[in-house]
């Protein structure tokens, strides 16, 4: 088992430690309920270094990207980053993952902690006919994500750069808590805006402590990976080995939007076709109508009892205090409102199909 860097802070903090893809990562400190309603409505510190990064450089690197990832990242500029997935030769999805670009010819790509070494291995797979330069830099670098309205305002004496100017899914290479070149990225994972900060190991101890002491005013708190997933999940940001597999496309995923076919990749032709014709079955979030939480795994069914799909993800949702889930359905299940039903047990319980996000970030 990996620690990051901050592991010991964790415990001295009162963490709940539980192993993560390959990691001792804090799961929770003070309760999930709080920590996600302290994100919601003030601002929270994760650590989440146990994601991966990899440096993709050199005259072939867009290239390369271009043929293993379905968004089309040509269009990024310097300073801009790009959600998108690597898809696989059956019409899955390898992983998820977000590109940012740092220089003329130079790529960060960012992926998660499960599938640093099968991502790794596909990328390279393709780069054996391209020649781009490739570097693992996971083990190097750490990332806390700072998110909750108040993150502007709180960090904002950390830096020389306007925090408020950097617009969703740009970033900055700037000094912030006394450490030259981080990386200042307006991406997360939770709703409630912030920032995504990658710095080496040897500077995110100095960084942690300085956010949660600029953060002290604005009611700054660290937060675990459950409220991570409670956050997301009233999104309907999808998780990778839940609600999007090798076995899932991204059409079916309503990863359409980063499906991009002005360009080649990895299964493009397929996917195409797929889009076109109509995917089978859908992702799509759903309300509980009755009591219940739904879970990874559950049993969809129709009025007739007939099995329709499965659930991917599901939660009580801390900020709509209601079961709330992500599963896929059958194509004739998809509208807003359809009534369908959960096995939870022995029980058949009544949800509704409704349009995401689940929370709206009034």
């Amino acid at each position: 088992m990996k620690n990051t860097v901050l592991t010991n802070i964790h415990s001295e903090l009162g963490a709940k430690m539980v192993p993560f893809a390959g990691y001792n990562m804090p799961v929770q400190y003070e309760g999930v309920n709080i920590e996600h309603e302290t994100v919601r409505e003030h601002l929270g510190v994760f650590d989440v270094s146990h994601m991966g990064e990899f440096l993709v450089s050199g005259p072939k690197a867009l290239d390369l990207i271009q043929k293993v990832s379905s968004n089309d990242a040509s269009k990024l500029t310097i300073g801009k980053a790009q959600y998108s997935c690597l898809p696989n030769e059956d019409g899955g999805i390898v992983d998820d993952l977000i590109i940012y670009k740092i220089k003329e010819e130079q790529y960060l790509l960012v992926v998660n902690a499960s599938n640093i070494e099968k991502d790794w291995n596909w990328i390279s797979k393709y780069n054996e006919a391209i020649g781009a330069e490739m570097r693992d830099i996971s083990d190097d670098y750490s990332l806390l994500a700072i998110q909750g309205p108040k993150a502007v305002e709180a960090m904002q004496s950390l830096t020389l750069i306007d925090l408020s100017a950097i617009k969703f899914y740009n970033f900055e290479v700037a000094e912030f808590a006394g450490i030259d070149n981080v990386i200042i990225s307006a991406t997360g994972y939770t709703g409630s805006g912030g920032f995504e900060i990658y710095c080496k190991n040897s500077e995110v101890e100095q960084v942690w402590n300085k956010v949660l002491e600029a953060g002290k005013d604005y009611g700054i708190k660290p937060i675990g990976l459950a409220a991570r997933d409670t956050l997301r999940l009233e999104m309907g940001y999808c998780l990778y080995g839940n609600d999007i597999d090798d076995t899932t496309s991204p059409i079916e995923a309503g990863l359409g939007w980063i499906t991009k076919f002005t360009k080649d990749f990895v299964n493009a032709e397929a996917l195409k076709r797929q889009k076109e014709e109509g995917a089978t079955r859908k992702l799509v979030g759903f309300e509980m109508v009755e009591r219940g939480i739904p879970r990874n795994g559950y049993e969809i069914l129709n009025a007739n009892d007939q099995t329709i799909g499965h659930v991917t993800s599901g939660t009580m949702s801390p900020s709509l205090s209601k079961g709330i889930g992500l599963g896929y359905v059958t194509k004739e299940n998809t509208a807003e409102g359809t009534t369908i039903y959960l096995q939870i047990r022995k029980k058949k319980v009544e949800a509704k199909v409704v349009k995401l996000p689940f929370y709206k970030n009034i």
